[in-house]
């Protein structure tokens, strides 16, 4: 009777402890110069939510807010920046983002409008030798888990144009992609926000679950 306990306890702690291992945490990234580093505060739990209800990942539950610079930036597979303004990063941030996307990390930037300019000034500083390259419609991320045929979804119109995805390449390897003019964080926010329909609340989330699974896999 004894063994039989202990075998079941064994098994009760192990699956418990895989359970626990296998659930990972995404971190929304703080940065200075004076940007909205905090807006859509919904959308990342919606996202998590939908990521987890539909069984594409085992996320936490909450995203976790990490500093540019911080050491425990190197616990998030992938972190996510927004935003309508200006960004700053200093140069112990610098190298520390260049190492946390080297070594495996994968950075998601969605553009809230306002952010493309100052964002692109400080990629720079991360890949000096590196260029955002416009992904083709090809690309895995598009095909993860939902079908994007031609490429992001268009969400808010900002200024009119088309969705673009762009991305950084270290090695070979995606580590930084760049969503502008489509605004899925709007998207993943509850649509009473900002009045969205349920197609593109929809449509928003499905593509934010591609990017997911592709960091978690890739």
């Amino acid at each position: 009777m004894q063994k039989c306990i202990l075998i079941f306890l064994l098994l009760f702690y192990s699956v418990a402890s895989y359970t626990q291992s296998s659930t990972v945490r995404i971190g929304l990234l703080k940065y200075n110069g004076g940007g909205d580093w905090y807006a859509n505060p919904g959308s990342l739990p919606n996202l998590i939510k939908f990521c987890n209800d539909n069984k594409i990942a085992t996320i936490q539950t909450e995203a976790s807010t990490v500093e540019v610079g911080s050491p425990e930036l190197f616990s998030f597979p992938l972190v996510h920046l927004t935003g309508h303004g200006n960004i700053v990063l200093n140069n112990q941030e610098v190298i520390n983002l260049r190492k946390y996307l080297t070594g495996g990390g994968f950075l998601h930037v969605d553009d809230n409008y306002g952010l493309n300019a100052y964002f692109r000034r400080e990629i720079k500083k991360v890949f000096p030798n590196q260029e955002l390259v416009e992904l083709p419609y090809s690309h895995p991320i598009y095909h993860q888990v939902y079908n994007f045929p031609n490429g992001l979804p268009k969400i808010h119109e900002h200024d009119g144009k088309a969705p673009q995805g762009f991305g950084i390449f270290h090695k070979g390897r995606l580590v930084c992609f760049y969503t502008y003019e489509t605004d899925l964080g709007d998207g993943w926010e509850d649509t009473a926000v900002h009045n969205d329909s349920e197609l593109k609340h929809r449509k928003a989330l499905e593509m934010g679950a591609n990017i997911l699974s592709y960091s978690f896999s890739n």
